[in-house]
């Protein structure tokens, strides 16, 4: 890996966590497409790679959440217990079924487009009831959902649970620090579950340590910077922030899923060859 690549690792992670940690966003999701089209990672191996840049990038944020006392109470303690079984279970998943991304780019397209538009609506025209709270039930299901997804596509829950949970009217600064808890400890074992599969599976599904590390330092400060901010940001800016956030996301998952349409899936000895998200 040349300087300049991790130089713009670096600087991705740097960025992108600013904008996505007061919000509950590792960062993750935005920058899969760096790594696939600038930074040129290999499937599968970018999906460890990205949960790599969660585990280094994690803590920036959750310290000064911590400091804020804002780690406190039953919320972050039931998405982990959700999201921790699904990622392992996502690893498994995507080392050995090697899903097609296209279904899952469209229909998570099809729940945060509109969760997006109508959180940013909410934003810029406030006072309209939220919609009933989720059962701890429901919270838990939704946990395990979101941790497998995250365990196939490298992805962090808190990008699609956070416009879910902020739509049923859970302030932001409850939603951004235990979502990016859950997305911290399942990545943990979401990478090592890709590292103890790496041993006994044929392919480069090992993380590549040197870019996720650069792109997680990069992380790691970004995402102190952005929590530090979170509380000057009034809720109806954070709302604004995470409803266009999931909006961009639908629009680039609508792109990359209509473009996809188009190719046919390459096979290698009757099997479908590996994609990403």
């Amino acid at each position: 890996m040349s300087w300049q690549s991790g130089l713009t690792g670096f600087l991705a992670g740097l960025l992108i966590s600013i904008v996505t940690s007061p919000v509950g966003v590792s960062g993750a999701v935005f920058l899969l497409p760096v790594q696939l089209s600038v930074l040129h990672v290999p499937s599968p191996a970018v999906t460890p790679t990205n949960l790599l840049f969660n585990v280094v990038s994690g803590p920036g944020a959750l310290v000064r959440y911590r400091r804020n006392g804002q780690l406190a109470g039953p919320l972050a303690r039931l998405l982990i217990a959700g999201t921790v079984p699904g990622v392992v279970l996502g690893a498994i998943i995507r080392v050995f079924a090697i899903p097609g991304p296209r279904v899952f780019r469209l229909v998570a397209a099809a729940v945060l487009l509109p969760l997006g538009l109508w959180l940013c609506a909410r934003a810029l025209r406030p006072g309209a009831p939220d919609r009933s709270p989720l059962s701890r039930r429901a919270i838990l299901g939704l946990s395990v959902v979101t941790g497998t997804v995250g365990g196939i596509y490298g992805i962090g829950g808190g990008s699609i649970l956070g416009p879910i949970l902020a739509g049923r009217g859970i302030p932001m600064t409850r939603i951004a620090p235990a979502a990016l808890a859950s997305t911290f400890l399942t990545s943990i074992v979401g990478a090592a579950t890709y590292g103890v599969l790496a041993l006994s599976t044929s392919g480069d599904i090992a993380p590549h340590w040197r870019l996720g590390l650069l792109c997680g330092a990069g992380g790691l400060i970004g995402g102190y910077l952005g929590a530090r901010l979170q509380p000057y940001l009034p809720e109806k800016t954070l709302r604004l922030l995470l409803g266009l956030l999931a909006t961009a996301l639908a629009i680039l998952y609508l792109v990359q899923g209509s473009t996809s349409a188009s190719r046919q899936p390459s096979r290698d000895n009757g099997r479908p060859a590996s994609a990403t998200l």
